[in-house]
């Protein structure tokens, strides 16, 4: 039996929602067993190097899936892409691309042939020197500007050059040094230091792979307080990516934090009792637990109790009454410690296993034990 392979999944089995390209562009096609799909809609969706992808008719009624090879139309001259999507989900993709129903859209000409494969293949090839060269050219123009990836065109007569900079850069110079050098026409894109580490990928301190490099597409603005509703330590090198921006992780919980600080009491009010005062020290926000101080500053006489409990603490203040306790129990205690350093300890794992051995060892002696006294 034959196996088919599904290039976005790497499975066994067919799947035509499927895309051949496993990257962050990828759309599962969830309509493609839809009967007649593919002539529901003459628009088709091809991709080209991450993370470009643009939508082109099909006047020639073309038959075409998912992984074909396409020639488009450029300017000037022809594109190479991979067709990614077709049939009735590419309207919605439009729709999310911002592009209006009367916004004019490029052809597709033909399926790549192989001198076409050849030719771009070959043009491919060339993007890394070029990119090397045209950093070293940059640089001897004195330009404040970094370019961080180079894209040839499809038949070679064309180069995008993405580059990053922390202002605007005149670059009118280099773009009549960069044609001279590659005889090819120069456009040039700039990107920023999210986009920049998207494309060159790497690992993240929680041990995946950037979000920015394998789903994020649209990057929101981080700030500072998101890291403050969220009671993080605000450590530069802590908070910041491969980017050196704050990390976009930072916004995921951020909402979840702030419906979480609404159920609890606010910092600058303080709690009376018959023989203290307590202030807010810190707080524990999911778990909505609450550590009050003696002291403003220093952790003194510290108790932790419920955000119910200090609610109820702060009603009894403000009808004159002051409860003898912060805890309403006095036998519940405050949550122990926990010696962080002791994780860090390279013996740790040896405790553990000598405690399994003794527990094992115990267990053999009862064992022995019993079967000694039913032979009796």
């Amino acid at each position: 039996m034959t196996d088919f392979k599904c290039g976005n999944c790497h499975g066994n089995i067919s799947a035509k929602g499927c895309s051949q390209r496993a990257d962050k562009l990828n759309t599962y096609d969830w309509l493609a067993d839809l009967p007649d799909n593919a002539a529901a809609c003459n628009i088709v969706e091809v991709q080209f190097k991450p993370p470009r992808k643009g939508y082109f008719i099909n006047e020639n009624n073309l038959q075409l899936e998912k992984g074909d090879i396409v020639a488009v139309e450029a300017s000037p001259g022809h594109d190479i892409g991979t067709v990614t999507m077709t049939g009735r989900l590419v309207p919605l993709q439009l729709k999310k691309a911002n592009l209006k129903p009367g916004t004019e859209l490029k052809k597709i000409y033909r399926k790549a042939r192989q001198v076409d494969i050849d030719k771009f293949n070959e043009a491919k090839s060339r993007e890394h020197t070029t990119m090397i060269e045209s950093r070293q050219i940059a640089l001897g123009l004195g330009l404040n500007m970094k370019i961080g990836d180079v894209e040839y065109q499809g038949d070679g007569n064309k180069a995008i050059f993405y580059y990053i900079a922390d202002e605007r850069v005149d670059f009118r110079q280099l773009i009549k040094v960069l044609a001279d050098r590659f005889h090819v026409r120069i456009e040039m894109k700039q990107i920023g230091a999210r986009q920049e580490a998207g494309r060159i990928g790497g690992m993240g301190p929680c041990g995946r792979e950037l979000c920015c490099s394998t789903w994020m597409t649209n990057f929101v603005s981080v700030s500072t307080s998101a890291a403050r509703f969220q009671d993080i330590s605000l450590n530069p090198q802590k908070l910041a990516g491969q980017c050196a921006k704050l990390k976009c992780c930072m916004n995921y919980e951020v909402d979840q934090y702030m419906e979480s600080l609404k159920k609890l009491p606010s910092k600058e009010i303080t709690l009376h009792t018959q023989d203290s005062e307590y202030f807010f020290f810190k707080a524990d926000i999911l778990s909505h637990r609450i550590t009050y101080s003696t002291d403003k500053r220093l952790l003194v006489g510290e108790k932790t109790i419920t955000a119910r409990r200090a609610f109820e603490v702060i009603q009894m203040n403000r009808n004159g009454y002051k409860p003898e306790s912060l805890i309403e129990n006095e036998q519940e205690t405050a949550p122990v410690s926990m010696d962080l350093l002791d994780q860090e300890n390279i013996n740790r794992f040896d405790n553990k296993n000598s405690k399994k051995k003794k527990g094992s060892s115990n267990k053999r002696k009862n064992n022995n034990r019993r079967n000694s006294g039913k032979q009796q």
